[in-house]
């Protein structure tokens, strides 16, 4: 389907003996996407599925299987470790969808895959006419990577370092030079409010530039740094309308009196026609989303879980904050205000 701007986005993801997952159905909203779960039902993992589907459209265009082994970095580099074993012969599907377009791989130990490689064979279709209709894409992880960006990329090129590719990735897209106009220019205006100036760039290192000068990013605040890499993208139209955003933990490292602004951004980024994939833990995150978003914003709530049945990673979605089952992150800060209130009455009863 398209989003409201008519730019086709990701549809859906099914994952299949993968990592940690059995067998997972999601559709996606073409607005904003929320992954909720507790630690270890696989957040990460879906939306670097979905993030390398998109890579794979523009240069240098790897295949799918190869996008997929340089952002998992499974060890010794073997993409039959990302199958989820369960005896006998093992398989993993991946497939990604997107308007009538779908691009899929299998792997395993499967003798009825064609393309031997050594212990395993990989199967995979569809990711040429995929990678003709090329998505504009970038993936935010955890942890910053512009204050170790001096040297990073030539080093990545030629070593072989257990860094995730997402993390080159993101930095080719911070050192794109910025557009002669954006039209994000409120968002922008806003980053550098709360940022206290702009991002300059002097070689491989960046720099907050404020009144009083310019500050190395290894000395500004990871929080600041955070905004200063989003203030980036949006002034080089990485993240213009058609493109996918994947921002893993977007609270992380941010004051909460920030995480407003953050997700101003976001929902006015989805307005335009940006696709997003959000994982959090954040309740204050979530909340802001929830009482920000209007009418016609598209967001959507995946809860990932493990069932109680089969202990297997599954799914439930809904494009209602108060409809989030199961949500741990509710159900933890409502546990938490119902013991502070029982303190409370307590208090007053001595």
């Amino acid at each position: 389907f398209a989003n409201g701007r008519g730019l086709v986005s990701l549809t859906a993801i099914h994952l299949k003996q993968f990592t940690a997952f059995d067998d997972l159905h999601v559709d996606f909203s073409p607005g904003i996407n929320v992954l909720v779960g507790r630690n270890g039902t696989g957040k990460t993992h879906l939306m670097k599925v979905a993030y390398a589907a998109c890579a794979i459209t523009t240069p240098p265009h790897p295949a799918f299987p190869d996008k997929l082994l340089r952002d998992f970095t499974p060890a010794k580099r073997a993409l039959h470790n990302l199958v989820k074993r369960q005896g006998g012969k093992a398989v993993a599907h991946v497939q990604v969808w997107r308007d009538q377009l779908d691009v899929f791989v299998n792997f395993g130990n499967d003798a009825g895959l064609h393309a031997d490689e050594g212990d395993w064979a990989v199967s995979t279709d569809g990711w040429k006419e995929w990678q003709s209709k090329p998505i504009n894409s970038a993936y935010i992880p955890v942890n910053d990577m512009l204050a170790n960006a001096p040297g990073f990329r030539s080093l990545y090129a030629r070593r072989e370092l257990h860094f995730e590719e997402i993390y080159d990735d993101l930095l080719v897209r911070a050192y794109l030079p910025p557009l002669r106009e954006s039209a994000e220019t409120d968002s922008i205006a806003l980053l550098e409010k709360h940022m206290g100036g702009t991002v300059v760039v002097r070689g491989e290192e960046f720099y907050l530039r404020q009144r009083e000068g310019e500050l190395q990013f290894s000395l500004v605040a990871e929080g600041i740094r955070k905004l200063g890499l989003l203030w980036l993208l949006l002034r080089n139209g990485t993240l213009e309308p058609g493109s996918v955003l994947f921002w893993d933990e977007p609270e992380t490292y941010l004051n909460p009196e920030l995480y407003g602004v953050a997700i101003g951004i976001l929902l006015a980024l989805q307005r335009s026609g940006v696709q997003i994939f959000l994982a959090t833990h954040g309740y204050v995150a979530l909340k802001e989303l929830d009482l920000r978003g209007e009418r016609e914003d598209k967001i959507t709530y995946h809860a990932l879980y493990r069932d109680e049945d089969t202990n297997e990673i599954a799914c439930t979605s809904q494009d209602s904050y108060l409809d989030i089952h199961p949500n741990a992150i509710g159900d933890t800060f409502t546990d938490l205000y119902d013991r502070e209130i029982t303190r409370s009455l307590d208090g007053m009863g001595k």
